[in-house]
């Protein structure tokens, strides 16, 4: 990975992924802000933000949208997918025509790839779909990578991993802890490829038998998975990332809109306190509420932090503020963390 984490990651069907399909997420987030979003005051209604705050929110939001709507996408051959045998050649195909067509248009989104197969469903076919899309290209855009779902018994690692290294020296691939089973494995040098770790809440909770209503990302059986995947990787380099919500607005009613607002940034709230900066997001208004969540925790921060970061290295001392060494370290990252979040390309 090149170092830069994205701040989301956008999981599109194959069969529905076009070289549209980014133009497309953004216009209809901008849509959904302007009618249902209008303004300063309205965001800090709706998220619950000092009005102040807010005024440098909104703008942000209003340009990212506009600008790259869209840091990381997945075109999924999974479960948002399904099983088409007698079809699946035929999307890989019109995936490398739209994703070549976004790169051509310089539109392509910084980080991108495939989510095949899980081995414990077809690894045929996920091996197949895997070697049909990378053997497409006469020169693979950069910000690739493979996610790979499902990961139920170690040994599908190296076997992916063997996989990988045929078809390109440099590929890397994210595993999903979507079961129990997976977290065992989980630890430092699992694979020299694996480059992230991405949290499936559905497939996670379904499997511990919990009923649907209970099937979000702030249930402490997810808290307990998402301690354990930053106590593996905690002295590694592996990106890790949360879920999803499977939801989106009820209507077009400004109260629907806005209650998946809410519902969607208590969310991403709830991942960012707990140390996981990435998550998914599955519906153009998700896009909304990442960013303004997203911008609005960094800002509320950011100069305090500043502040006890420089008095630090200028040895002297934030009034009623006695840091450690350690929490300066935990600052620095936060800033640099946050300078990544609020700037641009």
């Amino acid at each position: 990975m090149s170092g830069w984490q994205p701040i989301h990651t956008v999981y599109v069907p194959a069969d529905r992924f076009t070289a549209a399909t980014v133009t497309t997420w953004g216009q209809e987030a901008l849509d959904l802000l302007h009618k249902h979003l209008p303004s300063a005051d309205e965001l800090a209604s709706v998220f619950d933000v000092p009005l102040d705050l807010a005024r440098d929110v909104h703008p942000r939001v209003v340009a990212k949208l506009t600008d790259e709507p869209i840091e990381d996408v997945r075109i999924d051959f999974e479960d948002g997918y399904g099983n088409r045998p007698g079809q699946e050649d035929g999307h890989v195909a019109a995936a490398v025509a739209a994703v070549q067509a976004l790169h051509d248009a310089g539109a392509l989104p910084r980080r991108w790839g495939l989510r095949v197969k899980s081995f414990a469903d077809d690894e045929e076919r996920s091996e197949r779909t895997l070697r049909l899309f990378l053997e497409s290209f006469e020169s693979l855009p950069p910000g690739f990578t493979v996610t790979f779902p499902k990961v139920l018994e170690e040994s599908y690692v190296p076997r992916f991993s063997s996989l990988l290294g045929s078809l390109g020296s440099e590929l890397t691939f994210e595993l999903q802890v979507e079961d129990p089973r997976t977290l065992p494995f989980l630890r430092p040098g699992l694979d020299p490829r694996l480059a992230a770790a991405h949290f499936g809440v559905f497939d996670y909770t379904a499997s511990l038998g919990l009923p649907p209503h209970e099937q979000r990302l702030d249930h402490p059986a997810c808290d307990h998975a998402r301690n354990l995947m930053q106590t593996a990787f905690s002295t590694t380099s592996v990106e890790l990332s949360d879920g999803s919500l499977a939801a989106s607005p009820a209507s077009d009613a400004a109260s629907d809109v806005h209650a998946l607002w809410v519902r969607h940034a208590r969310l991403v709230r709830h991942s960012l306190s707990n140390g996981f900066y990435q998550g998914w997001d599955m519906h153009p208004s998700h896009l909304v509420s990442r960013f303004a969540t997203v911008y609005a925790f960094h800002l509320t921060t950011y100069s305090s932090y500043r502040e006890r970061v420089d008095a630090w290295e200028a040895q002297s001392q934030v009034a009623g503020v006695m840091d450690e060494p350690a929490t300066i370290k935990t600052l620095a990252a936060a800033l640099r963390r946050a300078d990544s979040a609020l700037g641009s390309r």
